[in-house]
Formats: structure tokens, sequence, C-alpha cells
């Protein structure tokens, strides 16, 4: 496989990581693409190990130019800038070595590698992420999985992380009657329910009339990291990890700490 092929491999993550440290899509796919444009002008950015060049020539390119230099004239909402000064209030080296390590499932060696840094630096970064993430506001959290063993254990996961669960929903039907009940403060979709419905038109539909972080779960991430909408801004692959689905609730809630609900908004099933 030729190295342009392996780092096409790799864009789909890359995508997703970059979402998840920026607070936005559009923040993140400017630096994939500015990435992509460093890479091209310098190949020897790319050393053998291709997936770790990619991250570390990412995040060299993230912290030499800032987001709203890069994208805010065109392309940030007021929402999307209000998750910024979120991000912007804790710290970003713990906050990327726990990315590295929890979403993107780098080992300690390979977050220090990427970081440049020592092993001890980027286990004591990882750490310290790590507490900071547990004192983030807690919430009300809806699950939408038809799989009742999945369901269980993300309740209890939730749960754990000091958050309560408002209520599992099996359908696209029991989801948008919950969410008119409980109005969550984060919610857990799989893309696929039990009636054959999307769980993606689900929340697509609550979104319309209720401001929400929404976390997507599937066994098929490459069908939805396209770049094409609809996409989701956080998204967690099948079979998933306790430390990657603790990682990517976090970081919704920081970048979504402003949702609320709409006055007056309509009836989910109107």
């Amino acid at each position: 496989m030729s190295v342009s092929q392996e780092i096409s491999n790799h864009i789909p993550y890359l995508r997703r990581f970059a979402r998840a440290l920026c607070g936005s899509q559009a923040g993140g796919d400017a630096y994939v693409l500015a990435t992509l444009e460093t890479i091209v002008t310098d190949p020897n950015s790319i050393r053998s190990n291709v997936r770790t060049s990619l991250y570390r020539t990412f995040l060299n390119v993230w912290s030499a130019s800032p987001v709203n230099d890069h994208v805010e004239h065109v392309i940030l909402a007021p929402d999307e800038r209000g998750a910024r000064q979120t991000l912007e209030a804790i710290a970003p080296r713990p906050r990327i070595a726990f990315l590295l390590s929890a979403l993107e499932g780098f080992d300690t060696r390979e977050v220090a590698a990427i970081l440049e840094i020592s092993v001890a630096s980027a286990a004591a970064l990882v750490d310290s992420a790590s507490k900071e993430i547990a004192t983030q506001i807690r919430t009300e959290v809806l699950i939408i999985e038809d799989e009742p063993f999945i369901a269980l254990d993300l309740q209890t996961l939730v749960e754990d992380l000091g958050h309560r669960v408002a209520g599992i929903a099996r359908t696209h039907k029991e989801a948008l009657a919950a969410v008119e009940a409980h109005r969550p403060g984060l919610i857990l979709a799989d893309i696929q329910l039990a009636d054959g419905s999307s769980g993606l038109e689900a929340v697509n539909q609550i979104l319309e009339r209720f401001e929400v972080p929404v976390i997507f779960i599937t066994a098929y991430p490459e069908r939805f990291l396209t770049g094409r909408p609809p996409e989701p801004a956080f998204l967690i692959t099948k079979p998933f990890s306790v430390e990657s689905v603790k990682a990517v609730i976090s970081q919704a809630l920081f970048f979504d700490r402003r949702s609320h609900k709409r006055p007056n908004a309509a009836p989910v099933n109107a």
C-alpha cells in the first residue's frame, strides 16, 4: 500500500479527532485540509509510522494556526464560537493526550511520539485530563439503543460518570416521546433502531425543536464520516471501549455546555 493510500485510510478518523478537538466540524475539517496541504509541501513530515506522523503533523498545524484566524470569518456560527470559548477555558495539552489515548486508541508510547514528549509526561497528561473531565457538568442522558445488553452497558457507564439516565428508547417513536417527557442534556443514539427506522432521522427531528449534544453509535463509522450532511459531530464505533465512550461524553458536554431548551419549543412529535 502506498503512503498516500495509507493516509487516505486514516482521514475519516483524523476528521473525527479534529472535530472533537476543535469543537466544530467546520473548524476540524479546515485543519485536516491544512494538514494535507502541509504533507504535500513537505512529504518528509510523514515518517515510518504513517498514522502517528499524520496526527503529529495535524497537531503541529493546529498549534501554529489559531481557530479564529483559520475559520471564523467564513464558517463559525455563534454556537460554535461559544463552544470554542468553552474549549479555551480548559488545559489543551491534557485534553489532546486524553483524546489520542481514549478516542483514537493510541498507546502511551504513541501519544508520547505524537506530542514529542517522554512516555512519563504523556501518562501524566492523560491522568490530568481524566481528573479535569471528571469535574465537568453532570446531566440527564437519553439512550436510544435497541440492543438490551448494549443499552445496559451504556446506562452503567453513564451512571458511573455521575450522570442520570432519563430513559432508554428502542425506536424512533419512543425516542421522540422520551425527549418530549425529559428534555435530556445529552443523547446517546444508535443509528439503526429496532423498528428499522433511523436513529439519525429521529435525532434530526429532535434537533429541529431542541438543542442538545448528541453522540452517535454505529458499527459502520465509515458510512457517516464522509463530509456529506447529515454527519455526526460525535461518533463512537461498535464494539466500543469504556474509555472511548467516557472521552466522547466528556468532550460533547465540554463543547455543548451552552445547550438549553429553546423557548416555546414546539412538541417534538408535532
